[in-house]
């Protein structure tokens, strides 16, 4: 049987590109929360996956068996340990929603009737009032139903399951979504889009430096805050503060709350503090907290970004604040890498529409895999001792 091996004609591949980009655009328009969770699980699994370069490198693993351990290692430490404590801690989440009602009763009551201060009267009774709503919508029912409460903050099981799913497998078959990624140009483009490749993980590489930097800033400072305030447990509570600094929405918000439930429960050892209760002290770490959170986010987290990837510190500024409006806290964590990686696919693409040469620095140096570099390390310590045997 003759084979058909004439090629389709110019005008048909350009209707059926053109087909298969709109479709393209209407799935990731249709899925655009699966794809917003599938974004997720690969920032999760390039955050995890020097891990496993660390694994491979230094000892005689395979890349499966390191991708597991690192893997399962992992999802112990962040989903098996808080599900264990969780039982642990809820009669104490109910003694600070208890408390926090209390709180809420007493301002209430206070603001109440009008408060005079050095010969002057104010009146905030509209405040009270609020304040009160508040309770009665709000802080009320939260005793009773704050498992319940725990239950619905939580992410969806299905969705928990797919980003599970997803983390494994973009951590194992990265290199060949990679490859398949890098052939689908024609032969004469594979060496640009392998030194893109490679200009593109430098720029990811640099933010998750920028990334440790700010958690090990985050974390000094949170523990010197906690310690001044008197806060039991300071150095941890600040640890803690760095880690979580990683995770979008649910870190910052459990780093305050582990800090508000200790106040809350031992109050404070400063000598400053003594008079205050423990109510006033928890009131205290949320201000502080609230005070040093925005001046991460909007200040310390843009300068150090810029710095890390050569960009400048009020572009990032405005970025992360467009981000964070449009899609909150992920927009926010994840803007500034695709920013930069924006730039460096734009500049390659203006290159080439002027017929310029790709890249501004370009050296025509042979794009070497991580893999390759592996092998390389390993052929060199196995050379490295059958050399110290033949001498011996």
């Amino acid at each position: 049987m003759k084979k058909n091996t004439s090629q389709w004609s110019l005008p048909f591949r350009y209707t059926m590109g053109i087909i298969i980009f709109a479709a393209l655009i209407a799935l990731l328009f249709y899925a655009h929360e699966a794809v917003k969770m599938l974004v997720i699980s690969a920032f999760i699994a390039y955050i995890i996956s020097p891990a496993v370069m660390v694994l491979t490198q230094n000892t005689k693993l395979s890349r499966t068996a390191a991708v597991n351990i690192v893997y399962f290692g992992a999802l112990i430490f962040l989903v098996g340990i808080p599900a264990t404590l969780t039982p642990i801690f809820f009669d104490e989440i109910k003694l600070v929603a208890q408390d926090l009602l209390a709180l809420s009763r007493e301002i209430s009551g206070m603001l109440s009737y009008p408060i005079q201060f050095a010969g002057m009267v104010f009146h905030f009774e509209q405040l009270g009032e609020s304040i009160a709503h508040l309770q009665d919508t709000v802080l009320t029912p939260l005793p009773e139903e704050a498992l319940a409460l725990l239950e619905t903050t939580s992410i969806n099981v299905l969705w928990f399951l797919v980003i599970l799913v997803s983390v494994h497998l973009f951590m194992s078959e990265w290199p060949n979504m990679r490859n398949w990624m890098i052939d689908l140009a024609p032969d004469a483009y594979r060496d640009d889009m392998h030194q893109l490749y490679r200009r593109l993980r430098s720029v990811w590489m640099a933010y998750l430096r920028g990334q440790i930097v700010l958690m090990i800033v985050v974390g000094v400072v949170f523990t010197i805050a906690w310690a001044f305030i008197g806060i039991p447990g300071a150095l941890v509570l600040g640890v803690l503060a760095g880690l979580f600094t990683l995770v979008p929405d649910v870190g910052p918000f459990l780093a305050v709350a582990l800090a508000v439930a200790v106040a809350l429960l031992e109050g404070s050892n400063a000598s400053w503090l003594s008079p205050v209760s423990n109510v006033g002290v928890a009131l205290i770490v949320i201000i502080v907290y609230l005070v040093l959170i925005n001046l991460k986010n909007f200040f310390l987290r843009p300068i150090i970004m810029g710095r890390s990837l050569h960009m400048n510190e009020g572009v990032i500024f405005i970025a992360i604040m467009i981000a964070t409006i449009l899609e909150g806290i992920m927009g926010a964590l994840l803007i500034v890498p695709l920013l930069a990686s924006v730039v460096v696919i734009m500049e390659y693409l203006r290159r080439r529409i002027l017929g310029m040469v790709p890249f501004a620095d370009d050296d025509e140096k042979r794009f070497v895999t991580p893999e390759e570099k592996i092998k390389a390390k390993r052929s060199l310590r196995l050379a490295s001792k059958t050399k110290r045997n033949n001498d011996s």
